[in-house]
């Protein structure tokens, strides 16, 4: 956790920052975890990595980006810039998940992901997550952790490009989400773990 998000530490179940953070070295977790494995292991846990970035991304785009534009100074400004970083991953994780996880250019382009990932998750915190920690409404972190959640359970399963905003999401999102979910049942059901 960054410095300046310190202060007793809430619980996700509780706090919107304190779940967005967990997931946050969650998704750092498996991109090291993708990183150091080979075979059906790097599968697995890329599977598990394109999951959670395209459910996260979904629910942020749908709960902490408009609370950002309505309530940050500048927040029009700061929310076009997370969304435009979420565009450009949503297109490298789309072409990644298309890829075998042995072929050549697959960690080469893994790694930058990462890099830009992780720079994006950096902004995040800095921007947004520092406002929301110090909001005055007690009530209103744990009511946004449950959006959050709400969100992520009806969320795509994989990355879909142009689809950065809350509103698109709630256009376009429910049918991503049942054609995701359909992909990854069969292909669970055939072996290959979604």
């Amino acid at each position: 956790m960054t410095e300046q998000l310190s202060r007793e530490a809430p619980d996700a179940e509780h706090d919107v920052v304190a779940l967005l953070m967990r997931q946050h070295g969650e998704i750092r977790n498996l991109f090291d975890e993708v990183g150091t494995s080979t075979g059906d292991a790097r599968r697995d846990a890329f599977c598990r990595l394109v999951r959670l970035l395209a459910v996260h991304e979904t629910a942020e785009e749908e709960v902490v980006h408009p609370f950002a534009r309505r309530s940050l100074e500048g927040g029009e400004q700061v929310v076009a810039e997370r969304l435009e970083e979420e565009r450009a991953a949503k297109e490298v994780l789309a072409r990644l998940d298309g890829m075998d996880t042995e072929d050549p250019q697959f960690m080469p382009t893994l790694l930058k992901l990462r890099a830009d990932v992780m720079e994006h998750a950096r902004a995040e915190e800095r921007y947004e997550f520092t406002h929301l920690w110090r909001m005055n409404d007690p009530g209103k972190p744990a009511t946004m952790a449950k959006a959050v959640r709400a969100a992520e359970a009806t969320a795509p399963t994989h990355p879909h490009p142009g689809v950065e905003s809350a509103a698109k999401n709630a256009v376009l999102g429910p049918m991503a989400a049942i054609v995701d979910r359909t992909r990854d049942a069969i292909r669970k059901a055939a072996g290959k773990d979604g």
